[in-house]
């Protein structure tokens, strides 16, 4: 699907990709759930992946809100920036480390409808103009909303048939 370019597309890109990554995991038995990823440096299962999109959530659910009220925030916390931020996601990792994966799954789909809801109280106009809000910068909410959902779900599912693969590559040797 290209780029959401409508609240309807952004809405639609962000159910299917979110219900597509959640087919991927119910598929999966619960040990292939649970097992380590092989390939990864920061996130080593579905829980560390499940826990990081959903504190992305929560970065674009503060930041809209805070805005909204008046309060200048910026979408990144104050120590961060676009060139550090992969310290924060190692922080969000860090922070989770003992999360079950069943309260990552709560977590990230409670955070999921949030976020769907939010994004529902804005017009095609306020998401998809640059500018529209001055603290969105030089972009559109829209394009944050796009980044911080259907996007990130993409790069999860990725990652997940990446685990898949390994996995049967490995039964396969075991064979």
């Amino acid at each position: 699907m290209a780029r959401p370019t409508t609240k309807d597309q952004l809405k639609k890109s962000g159910e299917e990709n979110f219900e597509r990554l959640f087919d991927l995991i119910n598929s999966m038995s619960n040990e292939e759930q649970e097992k380590s990823f092989s390939f990864e440096d920061r996130d080593k299962n579905i829980r560390d992946v499940l826990v990081h999109l959903y504190e992305w959530h929560l970065l674009l659910l503060n930041w809209i809100k805070s805005n909204k009220a008046g309060e200048k925030s910026n979408f990144l916390p104050e120590a961060y920036n676009w060139k550090t931020y992969p310290q924060m996601n190692v922080g969000f990792w860090k922070k989770h480390q003992e999360t079950s994966l069943d309260t990552s799954i709560t977590l990230v789909q409670q955070s999921y409808l949030d976020t769907m809801r939010l994004i529902d109280t804005f017009l095609d106009e306020e998401l998809f103009t640059k500018k529209y809000f001055p603290w969105t910068g030089t972009t559109s909410l829209g394009s944050y909303c796009v980044s911080a959902t259907s996007s990130h779900y993409d790069w999860a599912i990725k990652k997940i048939r990446k685990h898949m693969k390994e996995l049967k590559k490995r039964n396969s040797n075991i064979l």
